[in-house]
This record gives C-alpha cells, sequence and structure tokens, in this order.
C-alpha cells in the first residue's frame, strides 16, 4: 500500500477513535440551586476514564449533578425513602463493564465534611466525585470490611490525580 494511503487510513482510524470516546465516554457535569465548583472539567473526565479502567471499565453516560443539602435531601426522601442528609447519591445505569449513571453531590456536605475530617475542600470533593465511580465500578462500602476496600479504592484514585 502506498505510503499516502497508509497515512490517510491511520488518520481516519484515529479520527474514528476521537469521534467514539466523545460519543460514548459521556462525562456531565450540572449544578442545581448551588454555584458550580471550581474543578478541571478535562482533568476530572479523563481520570475517571483512568479509574474504570483500572477496574476494567467502559465510561458510558455519566452526569454529576452538584447541588446543596436541601436537595440532596430532597431526592434522598423521594427514591430512597432515607430522611438524612448525605453527600452522594449514585443511581446506578451500568450494563454490563460500560459504566453509566447519575451521582447528586452536595457541595453543603462536603464541605461539612471537610472540615470535620480536617481535610482539604477539594480534596474530599474529589474523594466524593471517585466515590460515586467506584460505586458504578461495583465496589460497596455498606458491608463488613467494604468501607475498608472503598476506602482504599479512593486513595488509590486520589493519587492518581495531580491537585
Amino acid at each position: 500500500m502506498p505510503i499516502i494511503v497508509q497515512f490517510i487510513h491511520y488518520l481516519f482510524i484515529f479520527a474514528l477513535k476521537i469521534i467514539e470516546t466523545r460519543l460514548f465516554m459521556a462525562v456531565s457535569f450540572y449544578s442545581e440551586g448551588i454555584d458550580m465548583p471550581s474543578i478541571n472539567k478535562t482533568d476530572i473526565r479523563n481520570w475517571i476514564k483512568q479509574v474504570a479502567d483500572l477496574h476494567g471499565k467502559r465510561l458510558g453516560a455519566i452526569s454529576y449533578i452538584f447541588c446543596n443539602d436541601d436537595k440532596i435531601l430532597e431526592v434522598n426522601l423521594q427514591y430512597l425513602k432515607h430522611d438524612y442528609y448525605t453527600d452522594i447519591i449514585t443511581f446506578d445505569y451500568t450494563e454490563g463493564d460500560k459504566i453509566s449513571g447519575d451521582l447528586f453531590i452536595s457541595l453543603d456536605t462536603v464541605r461539612t465534611n471537610a472540615e470535620q475530617f480536617g481535610q482539604p475542600y477539594n480534596r474530599e470533593l474529589h474523594r466524593v466525585i471517585i466515590h460515586g465511580i467506584l460505586h458504578l465500578c461495583g465496589i460497596n462500602d455498606k458491608g463488613p470490611g467494604e468501607r475498608e476496600i472503598m476506602e482504599a479504592e479512593e486513595d488509590r484514585a486520589l493519587s492518581l490525580l495531580q491537585m
């Protein structure tokens, strides 16, 4: 095959990979009733993909909805029948190895937790962001010994991110 044809072929394959990545690796960020946190969305998307890859998962449609305590309590009551505040609620739509979901994060609770645990706000926010992804990857934190596994995976993921 002439070199120019090979070049065009590889360029076409590369373009298809970019299009596939953009179409099937949709991580979206929204805010409701609160300002959008100051995060680098491109870096977060790449980090999420890296963590998913480590767990043998592909990215599907993932939506982060940053909200306040009032909204997270409303969602917790309406959909889970839980009458308490939480930092994150993950609605899991994963099919096979393609993770997808809606992740509600209360920035009020993230701030409270950061203060309570003596952590910088940004680190706590990123911990919660990846916590939801780890749930989508199949890691739980409610049963015996599971919280320790989740915390270790959060620490491992945070070590990959330059903050």
